[in-house]
């Protein structure tokens, strides 16, 4: 149906955004959930976040099949809200998934043709300094390309600035 790309640094209201534009859909909305819950911190997150949507959102804790899952399940919603990209990302590359440009292509391509809207939510990390290390630098390189194809291939982009969502495209 539509690809919709929502992205801007932490805390700048990124996920808050896309839960209300999904609130407007009017039928169901799936939320895909791509954290890791792996300590105690994490899992406080976690119950926060499932709190915040409340019950109307089901939700769907997947860290690296969102394509296959958007595939199999996109005819039951209106909407999705896949929170988020730059993690899903990172949970590949700390697995040591190989071919990761064919992932992120194949999750953009399921996004985008998915029969219903899909609110894709990425963290943009190329606004600071180069990193350090080699598998930092692989991340910061690949989620550019990632933030940039995804962003070729939605209808809608919007850059998070301090809760306000700047509509880019």
């Amino acid at each position: 149906m539509s690809l919709i790309l929502i992205g801007g640094g932490s805390r700048s209201g990124k996920s808050r955004y896309a839960l209300n534009l999904a609130r407007t859909s009017g039928g169901p909305v799936a939320f895909i959930a791509t954290a890791r819950a792996e300590d105690d911190e994490m899992r406080e997150r976690v119950r926060r976040h499932r709190e915040d949507r409340g019950p109307e959102f089901t939700t769907f804790e997947e860290p690296f099949e969102v394509a296959s899952l958007l595939i199999a399940e996109g005819g039951r919603f209106d909407t999705f809200i896949v929170d988020c990209l730059t993690l899903w990302l990172s949970n590949h590359l700390l697995a040591g998934a190989g071919d990761m440009p064919q992932q992120c292509r194949r999750l953009i391509e399921a996004a985008a043709a998915a029969e219903a809207r899909v609110l894709i939510v990425t963290g943009e990390v190329g606004c600071g300094i180069v990193p350090e290390n080699a598998l930092a630098r692989q991340f910061r390189d690949l989620a550019g390309h990632l933030n940039q194809d995804a962003a070729a291939a939605a209808v809608e982009v919007y850059w998070m600035v301090f809760g306000i969502p700047l509509k880019v495209k």
